[in-house]
């Protein structure tokens, strides 16, 4: 019989809701910036934002752990100035999470924005729009449905990230066993249908945000499709 504990489920809700809000804003800004500027080594900031992409979990929770640690300059300068501790914390699964699932907002912003019609920006400025009101009345609007892409899988990327989680926060029971945490963990002790039951849990969160990011983005191609031939 499998000890119901929902712990590992609201901590994975609470990281990765956390996680994503930080990472739409950011990602929202930087993506507006990058593709609105050109300047001398831009093509080398887009690939330090894209390396979670390509490089091992363990070697981005290493850097964490170097920056954050108790030693390092991040997490020195925290710790001294503000009392705030990030390594065995859950804050400290929240800046994984935000790390890891940057690249995925940050990507789908990117090609939002590009695909809006740069006529539309420059008929509202010759309006007398500000850059701050053109944002929202118009980049933004025809640039969402990129963007609500980018914030869906960066949702379902921060609440299936293991590797960088347990290099920063740990593992404490109650505090940061996020779900593949637990799944881990209950694996290495022998607790098989414990680690089934938490597999079919984050498997059915996946499908379910997956799915319904699928289904969202055909209806909108369909209207799309309809919208231009005058239907």
């Amino acid at each position: 019989m499998i000890e119901t504990n929902f712990t590992p489920l609201i901590l994975s809700l609470k990281v990765a809701a956390l996680s994503t809000s930080l990472v739409f804003v950011i990602g929202l800004l930087m993506a507006r910036l990058m593709t609105q500027r050109n300047f001398f080594g831009k093509n080398l900031l887009e690939s330090f934002f894209l390396l979670p992409l390509v490089l091992p979990p363990t070697v981005v929770g290493f850097g964490l752990l170097f920056l954050f640690g108790k030693n390092g300059f991040l997490g020195k300068l925290l710790t001294d100035w503000f009392g705030i501790q990030v390594v065995f914390t859950l804050t400290g699964a929240v800046i994984a999470s935000v790390v890891v699932s940057f690249p995925l907002m940050y990507q789908s912003a990117v090609a939002a924005f590009t695909s809006v019609d740069r006529r539309l920006e420059d008929a509202a400025r010759t309006l007398g729009a500000s850059e701050w009101r053109l944002f929202w009345t118009v980049a933004f609007p025809l640039a969402w449905p990129g963007l609500l892409a980018g914030f869906v899988l960066s949702f379902a990327r921060g609440l299936g990230e293991f590797g960088a989680t347990l290099m920063l926060a740990g593992y404490i029971p109650g505090k940061t066993d996020t779900i593949p945490v637990a799944i881990y963990f209950a694996v290495e002790a022998g607790q098989m249908e414990k680690a089934l039951f938490w597999v079919i849990i984050i498997v059915s969160l996946g499908m379910g945000t997956t799915f319904w990011l699928n289904w969202w983005s055909r209806r909108n191609v369909r209207r799309y499709a309809n919208h231009k031939e005058g239907r």
